[in-house]
């Protein structure tokens, strides 16, 4: 019997790093201790990003990033270049599959150089065609989140990945706000998504609530995203909705329990509950029937225990004669059935 894989848990680093190379290694660590299956950086440049300009279109009004302007925000959070192959290093040295989200095509040339197994899409890029067909020409597997898009432009992202070679895809379901809330989501989508495409769902979570991930799995999603610090840390731009330290062990277990609970994609019944059939209904005998004697209801019940015959046959057996001497108090056995040449459903 197959077992179902728990999901494909993926560690985001972001720029909760704080411009530190020890923090980011730190985190990495931390990410395989606690029972990640992998773990993801991003690559860019504030200038690949945006033009550095305090121009009003420029600004951030609102949200968690209040007040920064876009330029002096990816400046901030940018992982360095300089970082990615002692990062790269430093993930295979203890075990862990790294990866990144390139936010240009310049950074998917730098990524194959280092290797890079796996590329991951971000919400915000995912109507960049150039960039998702740069991607698909690697033939790597593709990760797309999906925050903000309509079906529609999940599907022409899709098209072009497969246009140009893409051949493993899975996407994210993604609420882009930052954190979001209970009263975002609809998980369904999750649902919809498989339908649709048919290609692995996953759930890229910027929640707090750990019920938001472990719902996605019971509804199909196989790969989870989340963004993680270290314990204890009060630092960095995305620690408003990361795990912290130990949290990440509790959410993978939280996230393999859900899985276990949506259990096998046909009718299941597990042998364990085989010993309550015992209590069920069954047809006993309340009161002596010599052979040659009627069933009726006044000397068969249908009642508990269930070591008779099922209830199911009991208007069957009714008016029918006893082939044999009954005593009270027993059940009756399925030899009854057979005698009275009565069909085993």
């Amino acid at each position: 019997m197959m077992i179902k894989k728990n999901p494909f848990l993926i560690c985001e680093i972001s720029a909760n790093h704080c411009g530190s190379i020890l923090l980011a290694k730190k985190l990495i660590k931390c990410a395989k201790k606690y029972g990640a299956d992998a773990v993801k950086i991003q690559t860019f440049t504030a200038d690949t990003m945006t033009i550095n300009s305090n121009k009003k279109y420029f600004k951030i009004n609102n949200g968690l990033w209040k007040g920064f302007n876009l330029w002096d925000l990816y400046n901030k959070g940018k992982t360095p270049l300089t970082w990615h192959k002692e990062l790269f290093q430093y993930a295979k040295k203890i075990g862990i599959t790294i990866f990144s989200t390139p936010f240009d095509e310049t950074a998917v040339t730098f990524l194959q150089k280092l290797n890079c197994p796996i590329y991951k899409i971000a919400s915000f890029e995912m109507t960049d065609h150039l960039l998702i067909k740069k991607i698909a020409l690697t033939n790597k597997p593709i990760i797309i989140s999906t925050g903000m898009a309509s079906l529609k432009e999940i599907e022409q992202s899709v098209k072009v990945a497969k246009k140009f070679g893409a051949k493993n895809i899975t996407l994210l379901y993604c609420v882009s706000n930052y954190p979001s809330k209970i009263s975002d989501f609809n998980l369904n989508n999750i649902k919809i998504m498989k339908k649709k495409f048919n290609c692995k769902i996953g759930l890229s979570d910027h929640s707090k609530d750990d019920r938001v991930a472990m719902m996605a799995v019971a509804l199909g999603a196989e790969v989870i995203e989340k963004h993680i610090a270290l314990d204890k840390q009060t630092k960095g731009l995305d620690i408003d909705f990361s795990l912290k330290g130990k949290e990440i062990e509790r959410f993978r277990e939280s996230i393999n329990l859900a899985n276990q609970l949506r259990g096998k994609d046909y009718f299941f019944r597990n042998k364990s509950e085989n010993k309550s059939k015992n209590y069920r209904r069954s047809i006993f005998v309340i009161k002596n029937i010599k052979k040659g004697e009627k069933f009726s209801n006044e000397n068969v019940r249908r009642i508990r225990p269930g070591h008779g015959i099922s209830p199911v046959y009991f208007n069957k057996i009714l008016g029918k004669t006893s082939p044999f001497n009954l005593r009270k108090e027993t059940p009756l056995e399925h030899k009854i059935l057979k005698a009275l040449n009565i069909k085993v459903i």
